[in-house]
């Protein structure tokens, strides 16, 4: 088998280079190293079918894949990858594998428009502003704490005028940001049209290199330190200055971004009223990397169940080759259960052909506190979701608009917040 040899790319090793050009090419080589590694597995998955071996359901990694080299950086191929026809077709088992890594190679770099040195190359584009309506607004600000600062972005409805507002954080998935989030959920549109604010909190490569959020670390997974305070401490900043309601906080989030809600849910019971999980994991459901690469194929430990159970809306297809559809059974158990709850089961079809299964399960007041939907065969992407954004499925259910229904069913009382 051909291989290439590894290269180590680092700005110190280009003193004389620009620092954001720099900064722009290892990005790119990041992506090569994930391209790279996937037309490897690729090529040896045709040849396992060529040789009539049956082999689990290994590919297709779209977020929070496995670092290709021991110590190497996590990884995320391209949006979209997870469809059903591979934008690489494997070589052939007589094929020549080094020609197809090569053409991945020449593919990243156009769809990133690097150069072959650092003289050239601007990056990847991010998707295009989307125009706000007349009066409303999507503004930058920084959060900071003893537990670090990360920045974030707010969308203001048109319709507010001082009065206190539900605010709902979302947390996006790796490689992603808050403007490639809120493109792709279109959760600005929902929350324009029902006069909510909206928080997007950014992971920067400094606390994770794909932008994940640390799911899977211990110091992660707890109340008053690492990444639950930060998260924490700046939804309650949007409270402060937009004198919103603290009754009417909630969070959800995509994968990585959608464990990082599961873990809110467990560790901020008093501040956030309701959650939503898509496509992610349960509270616990891993304490390092290995466990994390059991939980998200399935094979690892259930969680414990939590005490202060938070209201919850979980979505997740049984398509999902990233993130195996039972974790999202792990997050549902962490919700609230008992034998006073009464369950529904319904069966739909979105008009694209998107079947789904939708479990609600309500207290004695006919109040939904449970709401699982199973979508049959989609993937590793935000439900209903615009092209504009990465990691999104338009044919599905609408996830931002269902959320937020539920969301706004459930409030915090001054009791529970204390």
């Amino acid at each position: 088998m051909n291989r290439f040899s590894k290269t180590a790319f680092s700005p110190f090793a280009f003193p004389k280079a620009d620092p954001a050009r720099a900064a722009r090419v290892m990005d790119t080589m990041a992506q090569l190293r994930t391209q790279q590694a996937a037309a490897f597995a690729s090529w040896t998955e045709a040849s396992r079918n060529a040789a009539g071996v049956r082999s689990g359901d290994e590919a297709g990694i779209l977020d929070l894949a496995a670092p290709s080299t021991p110590g190497g950086a996590w990884a995320a191929p391209e949006a979209g990858a997870d469809s059903q026809a591979d934008v690489h077709p494997a070589p052939g088992p007589d094929g020549n594998v080094a020609e197809s890594i090569l053409r991945t190679i020449q593919e990243t770099l156009a769809r990133a428009g690097a150069g072959t040195g650092l003289g050239g190359g601007r990056g990847a584009a991010p998707p295009a502003p989307a125009s706000l309506p007349e009066g409303a607004r999507f503004e930058t600000r920084t959060f900071n704490s003893a537990s670090g600062s990360r920045n974030y972005k707010v969308y203001v409805p048109s319709g507010y005028a001082g009065q206190a507002l539900p605010v709902v954080v979302m947390l996006h998935g790796c490689t992603q940001n808050p403007d490639d989030f809120a493109a792709g959920t279109r959760m600005n549109a929902v929350a324009e049209e029902q006069t909510v604010l909206v928080v997007y909190p950014e992971q920067p490569r400094s606390a994770n290199m794909q932008r994940c959020w640390n799911w899977y670390e211990p110091g992660d997974q707890r109340r008053e330190g690492g990444e639950p305070a930060l998260i924490a401490g700046i939804a309650r900043q949007v409270v402060a200055e937009f004198s919103a309601d603290p009754g009417r906080v909630y969070a959800a989030g995509l994968s990585a971004g959608g464990a990082a809600a599961a873990i809110l849910a467990s560790t901020y019971p008093d501040l956030f009223a309701a959650v939503g999980v898509h496509s992610g994991l349960a509270c616990g459901s891993a304490r390092d990397m290995p466990s994390a690469f059991a939980a998200m194929k399935g094979d690892g430990a259930n969680p414990e169940s939590r005490r202060h159970a938070v209201p919850l809306i979980v979505f997740h297809g049984d398509g999902d080759r990233t993130v195996n559809a039972s974790n999202g059974d792990h997050v549902v158990a962490q919700g609230p259960s008992g034998p006073e709850l009464r369950t529904a089961v319904t069966e739909g079809r979105t008009r694209d052909g998107v079947a789904y299964t939708r479990t609600v399960r309500t207290d004695a007041s006919g109040r939904a506190v449970v709401e699982q939907w199973v979508l049959h065969g989609a993937g590793h992407a935000w439900s209903g979701g615009s092209a504009a954004g990465s990691f999104t499925d338009p044919r599905g259910p609408d996830a931002s608009r269902e959320m937020v229904r539920f969301f706004l069913a459930h409030a915090q009382t001054a009791g529970a917040r204390q």
